[in-house]
């Protein structure tokens, strides 16, 4: 039997060069699959690890939080809304609320406005400048609890260093744990600390992705340093200082961990001072699940604390977007 080996003339048609129907239908098919199926197959795994890490948890709590719901005794009634209702008139709920927005308020706006001065001062030319960029993350790597620790020594009535350097100046001694205010700020100076590096270098990333034919024109029709700051570099930040102010709230309204520590000595740390003076409401939140054993209620808590963060992110928003509009 003899092999043609021929080459294919116009018209002529092989199998290679021309598969049957059947298989160019399945390949198109397969083509259009993959071009539509692809995008919702990259992003999906986000999908599964929220709907198992978080939307799951999340609609879980809402369920505990609408029983009353204690492990000691083994108790599950449900008792609707009343976990909510009693939330409302709750005194010490109200109070640990006002100690977390205050608490906020103090690292957060002094927090944001020192990163940014100090991105701006990282994006000039100077040297040693990658070391000084590493050194801004420092904080973020050290223990949070050995940041406390050595924070309420810091304060310390009787032999911290910073009543000492007050007592420089004639100043009597603070008892910072005491004073509802004072133990504030003392609280904030550790959150400040530990997070005002990290959002300079988010601000810093944002800043070197700013043409620097913008500055070079402003500087030639005579503007100044600071006027390019405001000018040109905060205008142009607007959307990382949105993200930072958003992500801000989220952690400065969760804060647990530095509150918590800064109680050390006290009977029940959780309880933030003999006055509750500090206690914020991720402590309450902690307090009434593992101290009273009403799990139900911490749920109620933990969904008042949600419906906050995302009323304070909203508020955010909404003031930015109003001062680009005002522009």
């Amino acid at each position: 039997m003899s092999l043609d080996l021929r080459p294919a003339r116009p018209g002529r048609s092989t199998a290679a060069a021309d598969p049957p129907p059947a298989r160019r239908g399945w390949r198109s098919r397969l083509a259009r699959l993959d071009v539509r199926a692809a995008p919702y197959l990259f992003v999906s795994p986000f999908f599964v690890v929220f709907l198992a890490f978080g939307a799951f948890p999340l609609g879980y709590t809402l369920w505990v939080s609408l029983h009353k719901w204690e492990l000691a005794s083994g108790t599950r009634e449900f008792i609707g809304l009343e976990n909510f209702s009693y939330l409302l008139g709750d005194a010490d709920f109200w109070h640990a609320t006002v100690n977390t927005v205050g608490i906020f308020v103090l690292s957060t706006v002094p927090q944001l406005m020192l990163a940014l001065l100090l991105a701006a001062a990282l994006d000039r030319k100077m040297k040693g400048s990658t070391f000084f960029r590493i050194g801004v993350v420092a904080p973020m790597v050290t223990s949070t609890a050995a940041v406390a620790i050595v924070f309420t020594q810091l304060f310390d009535r009787d032999f911290g260093l910073a009543n000492w350097l007050i007592g420089l100046f004639g100043i009597d001694a603070i008892d910072w744990q005491a004073s509802r205010g004072w133990s504030w700020a003392a609280i904030a100076t550790m959150v400040n600390w530990r997070w005002t590096g990290y959002n300079a270098l988010i601000f810093l990333a944002a800043m070197q992705a700013i043409p620097r034919d913008l500055y070079e024109a402003a500087a030639i029709d005579g503007a100044s340093r600071l006027r390019q700051f405001w000018q040109i570099t905060v205008p142009l930040l607007r959307p990382t200082i949105l993200f930072a102010v958003i992500i801000s709230t989220i952690g400065g309204l969760q804060l647990f961990t530095e509150p918590a520590l800064f109680g050390i000595g006290s009977a029940n740390r959780m309880d933030g001072g003999s006055m509750h003076q500090f206690q914020t409401i991720t402590m309450y939140m902690f307090d009434n699940a593992f101290g009273d054993d009403r799990y139900g209620y911490a749920a109620a808590v933990s969904w008042a604390l949600f419906v906050l963060i995302i009323l304070f992110s909203l508020l955010n928003f909404a003031f930015v977007r109003r001062a680009e509009g005002a522009r």
